[in-house]
């Protein structure tokens, strides 16, 4: 087994999380979780064979195994990872995620990560299941979307990236596909095969759905949440509001359904 499918839509069930000590009685491990996933952070040289596919471990590689699955461990001496046991509902669309990855530059932060979900463990298991989420989010991260895995092309992730992070700001396509690392006719084609639509048509949509939360929600008046989703002009931002939402921005504040 060289990848694994798992879902990120709700933060998994932590049920043992701790620091793990093997090769000191036997060099060799065999074993199942049937119902639980492991997720290990490694900081020693061994080998892994999960379901038939051997893995090297080196220090700062890190493994995520389904449940089920008969893992080998082959050690060199004594052992010490990072571990989590976890139950993960199936929730969210399924990420696509090598079973071994070098954590590269990532394994100081998964490292504080794990470390800080250890420490909560007995006393605030609710810290301890965030901690672990969010390592997850960055394991199934670490290695950018292949033309069969799911998810978005990498340049379009940037891309989105980009604009959700500049919502307030002018945004134009030349400065995005700059920020994506490709030019801009490129970037077009791309985007509008892997999301449908177009750049400026995406930009225009995510503005109105923060705009309309920010009306609904909210006490800001209405110049302060137009400046805030980038069109501050008022006029504009009143025909976009009844082009996007079917309704002026004043209708909108007041509707409750």
């Amino acid at each position: 087994m060289r990848e694994t499918d798992v879902h990120l839509g709700e933060p998994p069930a932590v049920v043992n999380i701790g620091v793990g000590v093997h090769g000191v009685a036997s060099r060799t491990d065999v074993f199942r979780l049937p119902e639980l996933w492991q997720l290990h952070l490694y900081q020693y040289d061994a080998e892994l064979t999960v379901d038939g596919t051997t893995h090297t471990i080196r220090p700062g590689r890190v493994s995520l195994v389904p449940p089920g699955t008969t893992v080998r461990y082959r050690y060199q001496g004594r052992s010490e990872h990072l571990y989590a046991h976890l139950r993960i509902a199936p929730a969210g669309p399924p990420r696509t995620v090598p079973v071994m990855q070098d954590a590269g530059p990532e394994f100081p932060m998964l490292s504080s990560l794990l470390l800080n979900a250890i420490a909560a463990a007995p006393g605030a298991p609710e810290h301890t299941r965030a901690e672990i989420w969010t390592a997850l989010w960055r394991v199934a991260r670490l290695t950018p979307p292949t033309a069969t895995s799911r998810g978005p092309h990498p340049a379009v992730g940037t891309a989105i990236a980009h604009i959700e992070a500049r919502l307030a700001a002018p945004l134009t396509i030349p400065e995005i596909a700059r920020a994506a690392g490709i030019s801009h006719n490129h970037l077009t084609r791309l985007f509008r095969a892997e999301t449908g639509t177009t750049v400026v048509a995406y930009i225009r949509r995510r503005r109105l759905q923060r705009a309309h939360h920010l009306l609904r929600a909210t006490t800001l008046s209405i110049p302060a949440v137009a400046a805030s989703v980038g069109i501050p002009d008022l006029q504009a931002f009143n025909k976009a509001c009844r082009r996007e939402l079917g309704a002026s921005p004043r209708v909108l504040r007041g509707t409750t359904s």
